[in-house]
């Protein structure tokens, strides 16, 4: 066990013949136990500075122990977060190719009917075309008719008999 302040204080030696010289031996003994006392008191001092740097080094490991696995963490969400919106991505891209191939479906769906109703006009304008040609060519033919010229002959001949019987009465 280490010696005190007040073991060497305390600290009684005997005596002898010739001995040393009893104030050199306290004063010295003085000087012995204040310099003894002083290196106590830093020791002392220095176990707390070292007890509160290691309070702190555990303080500031705890927090480097928290911020690595904060990191960690955030790398894993990061991760998570990048797969949801790849798969997200995914989702949405087969999305739009359905979409895609719908209107491309419904487009050419309707060009299909639009055709079938062009070639459906076509027959029809045809059609009109040719009755209208026939309606006109009878009309021609009609007026071609020497029927119409003695209808006009028919008529003159009648009226001049009906002008002929007024005049005669």
């Amino acid at each position: 066990m280490p010696l005190t302040p007040l073991d060497i204080h305390n600290k009684e030696f005997t005596r002898g013949f010739r001995g040393y010289d009893e104030d050199e031996v306290n004063e010295f003994l003085d000087q012995v136990i204040k310099d003894y006392e002083a290196t106590i008191r830093e020791k002392k001092d220095l176990q707390e500075k070292a007890a509160r740097l290691e309070e702190k080094l555990s303080h500031f490991t705890n927090i480097e122990e928290t911020l690595n696995k904060s990191i960690l963490v955030a790398q894993e969400t990061a991760e998570e977060v990048k797969g949801s919106a790849s798969k997200e991505s995914k989702l949405i891209i087969k999305e739009a190719e359905k979409n895609a191939d719908r209107i491309i479906n419904d487009a050419l769906s309707k060009s299909r009917r639009i055709s079938m109703d062009v070639e459906e006009l076509k027959k029809q304008a045809k059609v009109f075309r040719t009755r209208l040609k026939m309606l006109v060519e009878a009309q021609l033919e009609m007026i071609e008719n020497n029927d119409w010229e003695d209808l006009f002959d028919e008529e003159i001949g009648d009226e001049l008999e009906l002008i002929e019987n007024r005049s005669q009465t």
